[in-house]
């Protein structure tokens, strides 16, 4: 047993000395606070500088309103009457003092028609709020031709009154799926991510060690299939370590800027309504998800004798972690499919799929609890089988990158 802790220590202590971890930690780090303080960075490089679009009214009317309709708006586009020539105004164009020139015009049916010209139109922000803006004003003037006083105008245009309402007592309303939405898309690129990350660390390890030779000195003195599971451990809590801190960097991040966040990040993600029981049922499907899928690494790993074999071997069990994200993100915007119920019950996609469900739908106790209990009993048979493989594989040299390789690795381990 004290082997299996050196073991399970070292593979801990390893990865956290490794540059690769703390490099992808500090990174991953960094990106959090650049994410909260992401309007501050981009105004930093902005300035308060207006977007400046000059305007050539043909017909002496549609300016102002225009401007007014800008205001109501709040946009930052900051018009301004031409007066110069044409070519001067567009060699101000091409040397950026002005964003563009809007000319500005009517239709055969008198109604408002606009030409927009600026070096490029990748800039769909300016064009796309002078448009609305245009278009409002579009509006008004019809209204005028047909006499519509502003109330009518505003009944016609207004949206239609369209409430829901749920059958089933206990079902969320509409703003909490929303919420609900938002807060598990991110979890799910957590769990997502983390295990594939960790899993193909687990199988990088193993094959590392075995075409270094140091597989056999460890196999005399230590038993393979403690191995195994110290590894698996071993960087299980490794990456526990890295979410750890990446994690901490992000809450307190998030709690400096909440004032700021309120209202937008926050609420758009339903970090503001964020439950316990959310929080631990993602770390419950992550960690299951871990040992579940790095098990299957581990396996494959022992099978390898090169490195370069690896990423080969574990393709179709990288296809299996995407084939679950995939059906989660349609389960997005249909948690209730009867695809996505059925799904979630498949122990290699149940990690993703039934904490969409969980994350989204008010089940009952006992649907996630039957996802949980089947990924035990998988993760447990899996191991069983995961060792008479690695017993054998960790002994098998030379090219090593077919699943022929588990049947030679089960038979050399009946041998032992």
């Amino acid at each position: 047993m004290n082997n299996f802790f050196l073991i399970l220590g070292h593979s801990y202590m390893s990865k956290l000395k490794a540059k690769s971890f703390i490099i992808s930690t500090v990174i991953i780090a960094a990106a959090l606070v650049l994410l909260a303080n992401f309007d501050s960075v981009i105004s930093s490089f902005t300035g308060d500088e207006q977007e400046k679009v000059a305007v050539l009214d043909e017909t002496g009317k549609l300016y102002n309103p225009l401007v007014q309709q800008l205001d109501i708006m709040n946009s930052e586009i900051q018009l301004e009457q031409a007066t110069q020539s044409m070519e001067k105004i567009e060699k101000e164009i091409e040397t950026e003092e002005l964003k563009g020139l809007l000319v500005l015009s009517v239709n055969s049916d008198g109604l408002p028609k606009a030409l927009y010209k600026s070096n490029s139109l990748s800039e769909s922000t300016v064009t796309g709020e002078l448009q609305i803006a245009l278009q409002n004003v579009k509006s008004s003037q019809a209204a005028s031709k047909l006499e519509l006083s502003g109330e009518e105008l505003t009944l016609l245009s207004g949206p239609v009154e369209f409430e829901k309402e749920a059958l089933v007592e206990g079902a969320k309303s509409e703003e909490e799926l929303s919420q609900a939405r938002g807060i598990v898309y991110v979890l799910l690129f957590f769990i997502y991510f983390s295990v594939i990350a960790y899993a193909n660390m687990t199988a990088m390890e193993v094959a590392t060690e075995k075409s270094s030779r140091v597989m056999e000195i460890l196999i005399s003195s230590v038993s393979p299939v403690k191995q195994m599971f110290a590894k698996i451990i071993g960087i299980g809590l490794a990456g526990l370590t890295q979410l750890a801190v990446i994690l901490g960097v992000g809450y307190f991040t998030m709690i400096r800027k909440k004032d700021e966040l309120v209202g937008g990040f926050f609420d758009g993600f339903g970090f503001e309504s964020l439950s316990i029981s959310v929080i631990i049922y993602s770390i419950v499907f992550f960690l299951l998800g871990y040992f579940l899928y790095a098990t299957l690494a581990a396996l494959l790993g022992s099978l390898v004798s090169r490195i370069e074999d690896v990423q080969q071997m574990i393709m179709p069990m990288t296809f299996l972690i995407m084939i679950g994200f995939f059906i989660s993100m349609f389960g997005l915007g249909n948690p209730e499919s009867g695809f996505v119920t059925v799904t979630s019950y498949i122990p290699f996609f149940t990690p993703m799929v039934m904490f969409l469900r969980v994350g989204m739908l008010n089940l009952p106790a006992y649907e996630p609890l039957i996802g949980i209990v089947l990924l035990l009993v998988t993760i447990i048979l899996l191991g069983v089988f995961g060792a008479r493989v690695y017993r054998g594989g960790v002994l098998l040299y030379g090219k090593s990158n077919s699943y022929k390789d588990i049947k030679k690795a089960i038979d050399l381990t009946s041998k032992k």
